[in-house]
């Protein structure tokens, strides 16, 4: 068997355009689906993909480790975030047709089954944008944490840290214990919440003060509290922090992660699997985590193959905690990928058909062609006019 192409199909979703590959085979009717989506690169990614088709003509697609290697070692340079969706797009992708090829799931070739399910967490809204990055009031996020509840989720993220500096102003501190307090005591004590500061406080004395204010509410995990790059600020706010902390989204690869478990930079990995190198380099990332003693919470805000890779992966491996999604990002959003499992709020079942086993309508994504996505990081900037963290 052989590779005779690598196509890229991109689906516009308002904040993010899907990237969706597809890896043809010589083998008739026998393909696979990956997800490349990385938001506001998404011509990087495509071009990404185009130039390294080239690498993997001719090669056999069940052999998932050495085409891995191939993309990774023999383009020379060092790949970043742009090239490494890339290769993790084309990698789900082949393993999508080799389970394909023996008539197994992807689930069963990482390992086996190790849980029944895969416990889920969605965002304020449903996956929502503006709900998800537009919540900063108490009711607000009360109202809409109530209809993430209501919907069966027993966990819900919030995005209600302020674009934030160097210091934390007394007020947005305040603001901020609030509007999470008011949720703890709104969905009650038996529902999950974690809150996502998205990298914006600049210190660790800015993000200690928003960890102490949220203290009370008793939250699952903080997210990034700080910027990614900052291991040692991240260890520091780990070793202190009463609150468990998460981080990891922005790490690429094995070799990114190595230096922040060996540092015990967090309690909890969230490594995303469209762009950390795909399933098998996950999986690495998951056991080195698992040596430490730290769980994970992979990331995925993504798109459908996304999500369906997320769970072949989360029912293969032992150390996953729960698993993010976003399956309200778009109205359409199920109109896109027929996914292998009925997905229930709050739980994700074990998938049967071979492979991925997503069947994909690619009508539906010629009738949402690329366009410039929603730039909502422009949106973060003080009051003076300083550029800060999205």
């Amino acid at each position: 068997m052989k590779i005779t192409a690598i196509k890229a199909l991109v689906c516009n979703a308002e904040m993010r355009n899907w990237v969706f590959v597809r890896v043809e085979t010589d083998e008739p009717g026998l393909f696979g689906w990956g997800e490349a989506t990385l938001e506001w690169k998404t011509r990087a990614v495509v071009g990404a993909l185009q130039d390294l088709e080239a690498l993997l003509i001719g090669q056999d697609p069940r052999n998932v480790e050495q085409c891995y290697q191939i993309l990774t070692r023999h383009g020379f340079w060092r790949l970043g975030v742009e090239g490494m969706s890339a290769v993790s797009g084309i990698e789900i992708a082949l393993w999508d047709i080799l389970g394909k090829s023996l008539g197994v799931p992807v689930w069963r070739l990482l390992g086996g089954q190790v849980r029944d399910y895969l416990r889920t967490y969605t965002h304020l809204g449903l996956g929502d944008m503006k709900a998800v990055y537009e919540s900063g009031s108490a009711d607000t996020i009360v109202e809409r944490g109530r209809i993430v509840t209501q919907a069966g989720y027993d966990a819900v993220k919030v995005v209600c840290i302020p674009y934030t500096h160097y210091v934390s102003p007394a007020k947005a501190v305040d603001s901020v214990a609030n509007m999470v307090g008011a949720l703890r005591e709104a969905v009650g004590p038996d529902i999950d919440i974690m809150v996502d500061f998205h990298g914006r406080p600049a210190s660790v004395n800015a993000a200690m003060d928003y960890l102490k204010a949220i203290e009370p509410a008793r939250i699952m995990f903080a997210e990034e509290p700080v910027p990614p790059e900052d291991v040692a600020g991240l260890a520091h706010i780990t070793a202190r922090s009463a609150i468990p902390i998460a981080s990891g989204e922005r790490l690429i690869g094995r070799r990114e992660f190595t230096h922040s478990i060996a540092a015990r930079a967090f309690h909890i990995a969230q490594p995303d699997i469209c762009h950390t190198g795909g399933l098998l380099e996950t999986k690495k990332i998951a056991a080195l985590a698992e040596t430490a003693g730290i769980g994970l919470a992979p990331h995925n805000p993504l798109g459908p193959i996304a999500g369906v890779a997320a769970l072949h992966f989360g029912i293969s491996t032992p150390n996953v905690i729960i698993q993010e999604e976003m399956s309200g990002a778009v109205a359409w959003y199920d109109d896109v990928v027929t996914w292998p499992i009925d997905r229930k709020p709050g739980r994700w079942d074990v998938p049967d058909l071979p492979g991925l086993g997503v069947t994909v309508n690619e009508e539906v994504i010629a009738r949402h062609p690329f366009k410039q996505e929603v730039l909502h990081a422009r949106n973060a900037v003080m009051p003076d006019g300083t550029v800060v963290d999205w």
